[in-house]
């Protein structure tokens, strides 16, 4: 777990609270991988995966806070364009139609 110890920069209980935030992004994200492993319909997958990126940069950002580097928050920028960019493309191929249309 990354936030065992606590962080000199902040207060004792924003280092508690940021350690909450990643137990509860970690359990979101388990739960997501076993709605990916175990979804009935891939509809309910695309779902689950969109649910991920969206996790993903939720982790980004909240590490940017301790860490005090801002390129976190280029790389929850850049995934979040590049998840947007997937889930279109995703819905379109569930849908049944070609990407020229």
């Amino acid at each position: 777990f990354i936030m065992l110890y606590p962080i000199p920069s902040l207060l004792s209980w924003q280092s508690e609270f940021l350690a909450h935030c990643f137990f509860i992004l970690m359990l979101c994200f388990v739960m997501c991988l076993f709605r990916v492993m175990v979804g009935p319909t891939p509809a309910d997958r695309a779902v689950a995966i969109d649910t991920l990126g969206i996790l993903i940069i939720g982790f980004c950002a909240i590490l940017s806070i301790p860490t005090g580097r801002d390129w976190y928050l280029d790389i929850a920028i850049a995934w979040a364009l590049q998840s947007f960019i997937g889930a279109l493309a995703l819905a379109k191929y569930l849908e049944g139609r070609g990407f020229d249309e």
